[in-house]
């Protein structure tokens, strides 16, 4: 008999949980208010947790960050400025860079620490982002930082962790005010809503704020492996009509961007806004 490996367990919600192997561990840093750790898995490479809480792994990144920004991007067909609120792991920052046609990426992270930790121990997730010219990186609070902006974003992403803690803040009606502010017209405000099959309550209170704000609110789907318990819910607004693009459109900027992909296509871009029944009820 071999012996048993170390497993993560990750409990994030009250009756259900998911394990992963901690096949080597690679750093582990636990202080009175939190638990970082990075580790290698088998299926997933490497796998960024806090509060062992899986935070973003090596092998699924790819779907989060591609449908959390080439979606808007190429829906509103003509962005120029991007801003992402966290995603200091550089893993949005790393897609949305992509886009040649975007002159200039705001990326506003809480947390210095995060950067330089990210770069170190999760470089194939940044790919080298951190060193475009095109993009300002910002340390600062977001819901500061969007209350003082000047604005002028055609696309902005919001990269935060679950309402708990420093990422609640990014979850008010407050908070989607003023990034509806810094919005060009047409912009497009896209946010990671959870898991809606566990986190219902998430993707209903930000799209009640949506729909006192935009006049197309809703969201979209996909599913990321290691975000367990379902497809996850990104939200939309806008006060334009990119939602209703074309596929035949969709394709050609598609193909105009040179995008390479792993999950995006402009089919999964149209499908990904039909919902199941389950996730309409949750919809005010």
């Amino acid at each position: 008999m071999t012996d048993s490996p170390d497993w993560m367990r990750e409990q994030l919600h009250g009756h259900y949980a998911q394990s992963l192997t901690v096949d080597k561990l690679l750093y582990d840093s636990e202080t009175d208010h939190q638990r970082l750790r990075v580790f290698e898995n088998g299926s997933f490479g490497r796998v960024l947790t806090l509060d062992d809480v899986i935070q973003t792994t090596e092998g699924d990144n790819f779907i989060y960050h591609e449908m959390l920004t080439h979606v808007p991007i190429l829906a509103h067909g003509a962005a120029k400025r991007v801003c992402i609120v966290g995603g200091g792991d550089g893993g949005m920052a790393r897609e949305v860079l992509k886009h040649a046609s975007v002159d200039h990426v705001t990326m506003v992270e809480i947390d210095a620490g995060v950067v330089d930790f990210s770069k170190q121990y999760l470089p194939m997730l940044s790919q080298g982002a951190f060193d475009d010219p095109r993009l300002d990186l910002v340390i600062a609070d977001g819901a500061e930082f969007m209350k003082v902006t000047q604005g002028g974003f055609d696309v902005i992403i919001v990269d935060s962790t679950d309402p708990i803690g420093p990422g609640e803040v990014l979850f008010t009606d407050t908070f989607y005010g003023h990034a509806k502010r810094a919005l060009t017209p047409g912009g497009i405000l896209v946010t990671q809503n959870g898991v809606p099959f566990m986190q219902g309550d998430e993707l209903t209170n930000t799209m009640r704020a949506f729909q006192a704000l935009f006049a197309d609110a809703t969201c979209y789907m996909a599913t990321v492996p290691t975000y367990a318990g379902g497809p996850m819910a990104f939200g939309w607004g806008t006060d334009g009509d990119a939602r209703a693009v074309p596929l035949e459109i969709l394709q050609q900027r598609f193909s105009d961007a040179g995008l390479t992909t792993d999950y995006y296509t402009p089919e999964v871009h149209k499908a990904a806004f039909a919902l199941p029944r389950y996730v309409l009820t949750l919809l005010p």
